[in-house]
Parts: C-alpha cells; structure tokens; sequence
C-alpha cells in the first residue's frame, strides 16, 4: 500500500506532503492545478526518466520520497530481498533530480539505479491513463493479467519446472561440446596442452625444491666464503673463539673451591667448548659438499625460465602448472567420454521437449478458456463504463517451434475495437488516453480477486463521460477499493463522491509572484462544497449544495 507522498521542489510544488490510506480516494481540483504534477512526482519515484525541466530555476535540485507498506506485497518482497533492499514491511522509495541533469536513487537509502526502481515500481503500483507508466501496454503484463484470472497455477508449474529441466540439459550438452567452439577442436587442443605441460610441469614441492636448488647454486660462492670465514673466526684462526674460551677456562679453575656457584660458570663454559666444536664440524661438512657448480646452475635456471614461461602462456602460477594439468586432464578425459553421454543427453532433451510441448498445449487451452471468459466480463464493464460496442479480444496465439520459455510458447495480444465498425486491433495503437484509462478499470475490476499489485491508479479515468455513466466508474472504482488501494484523479463529482478519501490540489500565488500547488484533505463538510464546485461551477448555490450532500448521502 502507497502510505505517504513527500515532495519538494519540483515543478510548482514547494513542499508537500499527502497520507494516503487504504480504499478510494480521489484527487479533485480545478483544471490546472496540478493534480497531473503529483502523478509525474511519484512516476520518478517509480523508475521514469529525470527532466530537469521539472526543477525550479530557484532551486538546486528536486527531492521526492514515496513511502509503501509492503506486508501484503510477496513479490515485491521477494524482489527487494534478492537485491538485499529489504527493511521489514516499510519500503522508502527516495529520488533526486539535480539542476545540472545528474538524477539519484534509494531504496531504503541505499543506493539503486534507475532500472531497479523501475523493476520494483512495476510490482508496487499500476497506473492506467494518460501517463509513461502504463503497465497494461507490456505483454508480460497482459500474459500475466490473463494467467492471474485464469488462476492455472497447477498448468503453469508443468512448463516452468520442465523448461527449468531443459536448460540444465542443454547446457551440459553445450558443455560436453565444447563450449562454443568445435568439440574435436577442443580435444585437439587439450592433447596439445597436455603434452606440453606433462613435459615441463612440476608438483608445487618439486617446483619450490628447484627454486631452492637454484638459490643455493646461485650463491655456492658466497656461502663457501662465510663458513671459511665464521671457521676462522670460531676455530682456526689466530684468535678464535675457541681459544678465548679456553683462556677464561684457565683463568677461572684455581678458584673453583672458593665458591660452588663459580663452577656452576665454569661448566656453561665447558658446554659452550663442546657445542663451538660441533658447530665447526659442521661448517667444514656444509663447505664440503657445497660445490660451486655453474653448469648445473644454468640447467636449473634454463628449467626454472621454462616453467616461467609456460605459467604465462596457460595464466597459472608456475607452482600451480600441475594442478593445472590435471584440470585439463579431466576435462579432455571428459570430452573423450562424452559422445555415449551425449547420445543419452539428446535422447533425454527430445523426452523433456515432447513433455514440455504437451504441457504447454494444456496451458494454451486454458488461456485460451480464460481469454474468452475474461474478454466477455471485460466487454459487458466496458458497456456499462459508457463504451458500448467496444471489445476486448485477447490473442492466445501458440508457438510450437519457439524455444521454450518458463511460461509457455503463447503470445498473448490483447486487442480492442472501440467501435462496432472497426477491426481489432492491439490495445496501444487504438485506445485513446481516456479508453485505455476505462479499459484498464473495466480489466482492473474483472481481474480484482486474482491481480497482484498492491495500488492502482486511474488518471481521469472519466475522461468523455458523464451523467450516468460517470457515476458507474465511480461505483465500479469504489468495488475494486475492496481488493486494492485506489488512487483517482476525476473531474467528475459523481466519481469523486464514490470516495472514501478526497483530496484537493489547489494553485495558489504567492506573495513573490510564484505559482504553487497545495494539496489537502478534505472534511465531510469540505468534500461537500468541492461537489458543489465541481457541479455547479463558480456559482455555488443552496440547490447545488443540496445536491452533492444527497449524492454523498446516496453512497454504499
């Protein structure tokens, strides 16, 4: 449900605030107040394009917030937990049009593009008129429309659970395959790959042992320089470490019987003689058998650039070319197999597409039940909404050599003929603004058990009618505010006395000069006075104050 309407800056509106609630209300004003304005305000906040022309030159940019309960909307639930929007019940719609061209958007403040508020004002609010966000003009809406009244679920899970089953066949036969290249191509590639990888490829340890290898032949030299080095300095030359601590032995063994914790050092020492003498015979062993080797050095990096190379070509690390291989080993071992499961993934695929083909010939005959059913419900409201003759013929026409889709092979049309003497033909290219506004209702009210959006909205759905007529629309509106939240913009005060809610836009000028635009509720005794007006223009009398308190009064 639409909760509330905030807006500021845009056009002649300064700031604005309107509570919507649940049932009819109608918007009600002069011609050229800007009750249009308030619909072009929500229709940014729904996903249509910016015009910065709607900014006021005084100011820097427009800012509208729409916010809607969304307890009673699955799908729209469903959709704003999938993009990770969703904060409970409360969905806050937030758009900004800049002076300089640059448009904003939020949904729940965080940031969303343009097309996903366009995505997900298509499943909060309908608006048929003369208005961008038509959605009775999409064809999935008509199909949508027509399966909801036709309520066929138990046909619909057939042919989406079936074409969910071809596509997982499908794209393993494409996998199997090749990809899209050549499946004997590929294989070929695959042995070329292999052959090259299984001669140089290493396992991540024999790679890392390598590079060590290579380390220590690249600094043989160095290293045999510092073991002769720390040797001379620990043992072998003329003042070592050896012969330092064998001096502080001397020195200190006449007074060992002095103190007890003097020979607890003397000892250490001692220990500190055998370990010095361990270490030593180590380096001479390390120095030993480290050779300096350049000819080996060269094979090691002539092997370790080879690797290197062989990494960039197959956009691996180098420790990684095994691991590699062994994918790619799989793969061509897979493709190699593959013609026995491919035969069975054919044979598999030709099942599914018979079984699919079946249920959708059962869906297309229950649209086309639905369609007939729906069409003769739509005609007798569009009769009694003042267009007598028009039609509203709905095309189920099937598709047996499409590719299959989640709902079906059908294109569904809805036509229309406005007048007896004319040909059906598709709704948008025959019914003006007005038609379409009553066609939408008389579709809207036929389909009110079945439709899924929350909140509808008529702009000037009464449009070219009158008298008896107008007062029709006003109660078939009034029927659909029992399944939806209505929102009507109407001249007419029949219409505007079906509502549960009224609402005037007034154009008022300022003290500056500027033309803006108010919107307020109004009171029971309120309401009555803007009948008034509406029926008997600037000259409000007793007579026709009288006669708006008896149509309030004539109200269900």
């Amino acid at each position: 449900m639409l909760n509330r309407i905030e807006i500021r800056d845009f056009a002649i509106i300064d700031e604005l605030t309107i509570d919507l609630h649940p049932g009819l209300s109608v918007l009600t004003g002069e011609t050229g107040a800007g009750k249009s304005i308030l619909l072009d305000a929500l229709g940014l906040c729904l996903g249509d394009r910016a015009d910065t022309s709607m900014v006021p030159e005084a100011a820097k940019r427009s800012e509208i917030h729409v916010i809607f309960d969304v307890s009673d909307t699955p799908r729209a639930r469903a959709w704003l937990t999938e993009e990770n929007l969703d904060e409970d019940n409360e969905c806050l719609l937030r758009r900004v049009i800049q002076s300089n061209g640059r448009s904003q958007a939020w949904v729940n403040g965080r940031p969303v593009t343009r097309h996903q508020l366009e995505q997900l004002g298509r499943l909060l609010v309908g608006i048929h008129g003369q208005h961008a966000h038509q959605a009775l003009m999409r064809p999935e809406i008509q199909r949508r429309t027509l399966d909801g009244f036709a309520g066929h679920a138990n046909k619909l899970e057939p042919v989406s659970s079936l074409h969910a089953r071809w596509q997982r066949v499908e794209a393993e036969i494409r996998s199997l395959s090749g990809g899209d290249g050549d499946h004997q191509d590929r294989i070929d590639l695959l042995r070329y790959q292999l052959e090259e990888l299984d001669e140089e490829a290493l396992t991540e340890e024999a790679f890392s042992q390598l590079e060590q290898e290579q380390r220590r032949l690249a600094g043989a030299s160095e290293i045999i320089i510092a073991c002769q080095r720390s040797l001379e300095l620990l043992y072998e030359g003329e003042t070592t470490a050896q012969t330092i601590i064998a001096a502080a032995e001397r020195e200190l063994d006449p007074h060992l019987g002095v103190d007890s914790a003097l020979a607890e050092t003397r000892d250490l020492l001692a220990t500190g003689q055998v370990q010095l003498e361990e270490a030593c015979q180590g380096l001479r062993q390390f120095a030993d058998r480290l050779e300096m080797d350049p000819e080996r050095l060269q094979v090691v990096e002539d092997q370790l650039s080879r690797l290197h190379d062989l990494a960039r070509k197959h956009q691996v690390e180098p420790e990684g070319l095994a691991a590699h291989a062994e994918a790619l080993r799989d793969e061509l071992n897979r493709l190699e197999s593959a013609d026995s499961r491919l035969l069975e993934l054919h044979a598999e695929r030709d099942r599914i597409l018979d079984d699919y083909r079946n249920a959708a010939a059962i869906l297309s005959e229950s649209r086309r039940t639905a369609a007939m059913q729906l069409g003769e419900r739509v005609d007798d409201l569009l009769a009694q909404l003042g267009m007598t003759g028009a039609e509203l013929t709905i095309v189920v026409d099937p598709d047996s050599e499409a590719p299959p889709t989640a709902h079906g092979t059908d294109r569904i049309r809805f036509d229309i003929r406005t007048n007896p003497d004319q040909r059906p033909a598709p709704l948008q290219k025959v019914a003006s603004g007005g038609e379409l506004s009553r066609i939408g209702l008389a579709l809207e009210v036929a389909t009110a058990d079945t439709a899924e959006l929350p909140a509808l909205i008529f702009d000037e759905a009464d449009t070219g009618i009158g008298g008896g007529v107008a007062e029709v629309v006003g109660r078939q509106l009034r029927a659909l505010a029992r399944h939806h939240q209505v929102l009507c913009i109407t001249h007419l005060p029949q219409v505007a006395a079906q509502g549960m809610h009224q609402l005037q836009v007034e154009k008022r000028h300022r003290e500056d000069g500027r033309t803006v635009t108010d919107v307020r509720p109004l009171s029971p005794e309120e309401r009555t006075r803007e009948l008034a007006r509406m029926l008997g223009g600037l000259e409000m009398t007793e007579k026709t104050l009288n006669h708006a308190r008896e149509m309030l009064e004539r109200v269900d």
